[in-house]
């Protein structure tokens, strides 16, 4: 039997911590809610001593932010899948989430299945993003690609970059990839570090986003 997956809500709107928290507990035995907090602060306390696989993330509180709050929890390598679930569509809120090590990002205006269907897409390795501001990010990748010099515009990709490039484009995690092109989790980790660098990117999903618009990926 599969294990649960414990989940973590941070957020300051105790209404909408019960609707989250009532949708989770009706997706059945695969996911647990253990821990709710109304501030980042607080949030930081739980994600530490329980370890959540899923840390769901407000923006928008008061205190320390939600950036602030996620820039913490990877300070103190909190290994929990991040996705943040925010009213704000605004692309600089967007980006720093992802830089800042968040694995999606998420409008708290979603319909409920599909917020399911996204965190369980998480829980499997995959970056999840609203599907309304993924022209956003790649406008984001697209001008800061054109102030690049020409040298580092032109950084070509080995094939076994453009390999592990396709798959992530494709929602693989690393460990997916590992085993689809049988090579060690920490191969893929170099690699992306490597592939990331040359693209001027600085998350999977950025990576991602870079990639769709260049014919990769499905």
């Amino acid at each position: 039997m599969q294990s649960e997956n414990t989940v973590l809500i941070i957020d300051d709107h105790p209404l909408f911590r019960k609707g989250v928290a009532q949708l989770i507990e009706g997706m059945g035995d695969e996911f647990k809610l253990v821990g709710e907090a109304q501030s980042g602060t607080e949030g930081i306390a739980l994600a530490l001593e329980y370890k959540p696989n899923l840390i769901l993330l407000d923006l928008n509180m008061e205190g320390i932010s939600g950036i602030e709050t996620l820039i913490e929890l990877r300070k103190q390598d909190v290994r929990s899948y991040v996705v943040v679930l925010t009213v704000s569509d605004a692309e600089e809120d967007l980006v720093s989430a992802l830089r800042n090590g968040a694995d999606g990002y998420l409008l708290k205006d979603l319909e409920p299945e599909v917020l399911q269907s996204k965190l369980q897409s998480v829980i499997n390795g995959h970056i999840v993003l609203d599907q309304n501001l993924s022209e956003k990010l790649a406008s984001s990748i697209r001008n800061e690609r054109d102030v690049l010099p020409e040298k580092q515009k032109s950084a070509s990709l080995t094939q076994r970059e453009k390999e592990i490039l396709e798959l992530i484009a494709s929602g693989y995690s690393n460990k997916l990839i590992a085993r689809k092109l049988d090579i060690s989790d920490g191969t893929v980790k170099a690699h992306v570090k490597n592939l990331l660098r040359k693209l001027n990117v600085h998350s999977r999903l950025e990576a991602a986003v870079w990639a769709l618009n260049h014919g990769f990926g499905k």
